[in-house]
């Protein structure tokens, strides 16, 4: 790419990864993915990245990888964001001299991200007491149990409680980063990055969401695609499942059945999620009243727009644009 997005500079895009023994390796790829790998179409104000060891001398990841690191602790001092990729296991203890790198790059003001079991990093390190926070599925129990301070959040993909954020199961970590990046630079930084990875920019639902069938087969792509594209252009008009399975050509209920399996939502909910994501695309990058964006975006009325806002964002819009509009992004 030759154009590059002129991003606000951060007041400290230092990205510190922490690295330990039987460190968790996909995790710790989604950290470097995002932060490490040279973006030149974003220009020089993008995030620097380095990598703190927590243990002395050769470490492996999981699967037998042995590794080197940048540095150890220290380099934590000089993060304006700390990513915890895992950890080695819910019941590992953490270092007491983790416990207070982290307490003290919190107290500074620096944000720290955590993926997965690496929730129980920052718990143990006290930095979630009386926040919100999530963790991957199998572990909401056992988080709930062990710090009964935590309001634990077990529906969703990721919680931002400001300089502490918390991400469920694995790939969700990619949810939780791109996130940050629409936080710091926008949603056209967000949705390059995104594109790169050939991900979702926003992914709405929760954990509870599984897809039986992850890549539709090449005749119902063929067949469904124009459809989506169809509701896509004209996301305010009434697209009753009679008319929609008629316009692909099938009967309701085969229609339901080949549509849940080929994105995995219903109509109805597939309809919502491109018209929450046109909603938020439009507080973010333009300066259309809420009027507007509610009729654009096809709620129709604005308190439609709050509604949905309210329930599946725990925001309303106006604030929504306050934390992730383009002002926003600028006083950041």
């Amino acid at each position: 790419m030759t154009n590059t997005l002129a991003l606000p500079p951060l007041a400290n895009s230092q990205v510190v990864a922490l690295a330990y023994d039987q460190l968790c390796t996909f995790e710790f790829g989604i950290a470097t993915e995002i932060f490490a790998l040279p973006r030149p179409e974003m220009g020089p104000n993008w995030y620097r990245f380095a990598v703190a060891g927590l243990d002395e001398g050769e470490m492996r990841s999981t699967g037998g990888l042995r590794f080197a690191v940048d540095g150890g602790l220290d380099l934590l001092a000089e993060a304006g964001t700390i990513v915890i990729p895992g950890w080695r296991g819910i019941d590992a203890p953490v270092p007491q001299r983790l416990i207070e790198a982290l307490r003290a790059a919190h107290a500074r003001g620096a944000r720290i991200l955590s993926f997965c079991s690496g929730v129980f990093v920052l718990a143990a390190a006290g930095l979630l007491e009386g926040r919100r926070a999530t963790t991957h599925w199998r572990y909401t129990d056992a988080l709930t149990a062990r710090f009964p301070g935590i309001a634990v959040t077990p529906d969703v993909l990721y919680v931002d409680a400001g300089n502490v954020l918390t991400s469920a199961g694995t790939a969700a970590g990619l949810d939780l980063c791109l996130h940050l990046i629409r936080r710091d630079f926008g949603t056209e930084a967000a949705n390059l990055v995104a594109r790169r990875l050939v991900v979702p920019a926003h992914r709405d639902g929760g954990q509870a969401q599984f897809i039986r069938q992850s890549v539709p087969r090449a005749h119902e792509g063929s067949r469904l695609g124009p459809l989506l594209d169809h509701m896509r252009e004209d996301l305010g008009a009434d697209h009753t499942v009679t008319a929609l399975a008629r316009r692909a050509g099938m009967s309701d209920r085969t229609f339901l059945r080949r549509f849940e399996s080929a994105t995995g939502m219903t109509p109805a909910r597939w309809l919502l999620s491109q018209r929450l994501g046109k909603a938020r695309d439009l507080l973010e990058e333009t300066s259309a009243s809420i009027e507007e964006v509610a009729a654009l975006s096809g709620f129709g009325t604005t308190g439609t727009l709050r509604h949905h806002f309210r329930l599946h964002l725990s925001t309303t819009p106006a604030a929504y644009r306050e934390a992730f509009g383009r002002q926003a992004a600028t006083r950041q």
